[in-house]
């Protein structure tokens, strides 16, 4: 699903040049559930950028599903995006001025997805985090767990074939946190891809792979 090949993407700030990642490899399967692992500054959010199609590499060559990134024009990137990959991220992203049920409805509003199939699958995915019953709720209502659930939601409310999440926990307490991580463990069981990015050595572990990363580059940890 995943191959990254000896990516490398440097970034210029001011006068310095910074390598966020130096020949970075990474395979990912179908159906895995992958950590990245390593301190601030390390790369890890500029890997997970690369991943999710919102940033390019200088460098190197990713593949997803088989297809060279570099095939898709800026539209199919855009649709690969909002079809294909759910995001979940640390601050959680959600709209405050909309009710939990019409932050799950977005993406497929912007998917053009009908009324009658959208109030259904978000009743669905609303569902599967625990919270249809305060799907009416705005985002102030809700606790920082609640929230990071309905932010989990709207990830999956699309279907991905993969789902990205970049430090999820890291708004959260260690019991919320793990409350979250049990909800990652279960939709791995299901059959999803999940790419986990953290700094936390007890999250990762929870995953099936660990991934370390350090000065931009990746090496496989044994479990």
């Amino acid at each position: 699903m995943i191959e990254l090949r000896d990516v490398s993407k440097v970034y210029q700030i001011g006068e310095e040049r910074v390598r966020a990642l130096d020949h970075a490899s990474l395979h990912v399967r179908p159906h895995e559930f992958v950590s990245v692992i390593g301190p601030s500054g390390s790369g890890k959010s500029t890997l997970m950028n690369i991943i999710g199609c919102l940033d390019t590499a200088d460098a190197g060559e990713y593949l997803l599903d088989g297809t060279p990134i570099e095939a898709y024009t800026e539209n199919e990137l855009a649709r690969v995006r909002n079809i294909k990959i759910g995001f979940v991220f640390q601050s959680f992203n959600l709209i405050s001025k909309l009710s939990a049920e019409e932050n799950v409805e977005l993406p497929l509003i912007y998917q053009g997805v009908r009324t009658s199939e959208r109030r259904e699958r978000v009743r669905q995915a609303l569902a599967k985090v625990g919270l249809e019953h305060r799907s009416k709720h705005l985002p102030t209502e809700l606790s920082g767990g609640q929230q990071q659930r309905v932010a989990i939601a709207r990830a999956l409310v699309t279907r991905p074939s993969l789902i990205l999440a970049d430090e999820p926990t890291g708004n959260l307490d260690s019991h919320t946190g793990g409350e979250i991580m049990d909800m990652f463990a279960e939709l791995h069981e299901q059959g999803n891809t999940i790419v986990l990015i953290t700094h936390d050595n007890d999250i990762a572990r929870r995953a099936k792979r660990v991934v370390h990363i350090l000065d931009g580059r990746l090496t496989e940890v044994t479990l």
